[in-house]
């Protein structure tokens, strides 16, 4: 089978997150250092630095057993606005290197060198990958680190920037890709879980080397019984079969309250605060919905919901609150942890013109001109009087999507 040249190069952030407060923060450099996305007690860790994994705590602790392990563990909260300026300082940073250039989450990004310059395709792939690292620490920050692998496809390209970390940079070839798969377990592949160790097990696939020497039809058959035996067999052999974008089908945000006390009324105001920023994320990729989705745990871990499907669509924050709040009225309080969907996403409103279009425009350009004084001078410079007094509810910085962070108003 044809390989394609190893024009593909892996980028991925070390311990992100951590690593970054320990840029912003001299005195965190060689310490110990846990991320939450809030203070308190129960505080769940969502990033760890190395010098804390060495000691044992794991992304998913919380505070009291991390602390128990690590008396000496200093916890950061989440500051979003250096996260994103990072990402899109290594977006342009990869940027320099080829026009296709596809950021996998706020820490990972790929690049193809196929679509590069002369100039750049010519030159050697470590040299490029080594020059990026350099780059990173000059025009970044001198405690920032990076892993780079590179392959023929993005699975093996991953796959190398994965085997020596902190800030290694591997390339996996088809003369050493046996020897390189002979070190791993089925589980060190990227997208190989448990589940789908039990599946290959089953059929009598232990190992990496086992699974690369497996035929097509078996994994279409026995293994995946899809298609998508097909995409392993080829992604394994360093064909490319993930270069694609899925469509946005919702837009949702959601809040653990801070507090068993709030009342309804401020309950509510931080479900507007949510209805906003699902708001904005929406118009920020120009999408409008037609649903309505929002949901609450309460204390006694019961799921309530309620939706509403509307036959016009929109995305003005006027009328996702208005249906929000007549929602959220539906469901059952005191809660613990709230949420907000917007589903039924299209590109374009309607092209009819109703009776109400001049009102609809009006609130479109209004909406259109928050948004842009928002992006400039910060999140909530202009917010409902609704949701006011809910500004300590910040946006998560999710680690699996990047649609919204060019876009972001933190």
């Amino acid at each position: 089978m044809y390989r394609p040249p190893n024009d593909t190069i892996f980028i991925d952030l070390n311990s992100c997150f951590a690593t970054i407060e320990q840029q912003a923060r001299p005195m965190l450099r060689g310490r110990p250092v846990a991320i939450t996305n809030r203070i308190t007690p129960n505080a769940c860790i969502i990033a760890a630095s190395y010098e804390a994994k060495a000691r044992g705590i794991k992304v998913g602790m919380r505070r009291m057993e991390a602390e128990a392990l690590c008396p000496d563990l200093i916890f950061a909260e989440t500051e979003p606005s250096k996260y994103i300026y990072v990402h899109q300082k290594l977006r342009s940073i990869m940027e320099d290197y080829s026009a296709d250039v596809v950021m996998k989450s706020i820490d990972e990004g790929v690049i193809n060198l196929a679509a590069a310059p002369p100039h750049i395709r010519t030159r050697s792939r470590h040299e490029i990958g080594y020059e990026i690292k350099h780059r990173l620490l000059t025009e970044v920050g001198d405690w920032m680190r990076c892993n780079v692998g590179i392959a023929s496809n993005r699975f093996l390209a991953k796959l190398a920037g994965e085997l020596h970390k902190p800030d290694g940079l591997d390339e996996i070839t088809a003369e050493n890709q046996r020897a390189i798969f002979a070190t791993l377990k089925l589980t060190d592949l990227p997208g190989i879980n448990v589940r789908m160790e039990r599946r290959l097990n089953a059929v009598n696939i232990f190992t990496p080397l086992q699974l690369l020497d497996t035929d097509e039809e078996t994994l279409i058959k026995m293994v995946c019984h899809s298609i998508d035996g097909s995409k392993w067999y080829k992604r394994l052999r360093g064909i490319e079969v993930d270069d694609w974008q899925s469509d946005i089908k919702s837009v949702g945000r959601q809040y653990v309250l801070e507090s068993k006390t709030l009342t309804r009324r401020e309950t509510e105001a931080r479900i507007l605060h949510l209805a906003e920023d699902v708001g904005y994320r929406l118009r920020s990729k120009d999408l409008y919905a037609r649903g309505v989705y929002v949901w609450t745990y309460g204390y006694d871990d019961i799921y309530s919901h309620r939706a509403k499907l509307t036959p016009a669509v929109f995305n003005s924050d006027a009328d996702i609150c208005r249906i929000a709040r007549q929602l959220f009225a539906e469901l059952p309080s005191p809660v613990r942890i709230i949420g907000i969907t917007l589903y039924k996403l299209q590109n374009h409103p309607e092209t009819q013109q109703t009776f109400w279009q001049p009102e609809l425009d009006r609130r479109d350009r209004l909406c259109r001109a928050s948004d842009a004084i928002n992006l400039r001078f910060g999140s909530r410079t202009i917010h409902s009087a609704d949701s006011a007094g809910t500004d300590h509810v910040k946006t998560k910085i999710p680690f699996g999507s990047v649609r919204y962070l060019d876009h972001s108003i933190t």
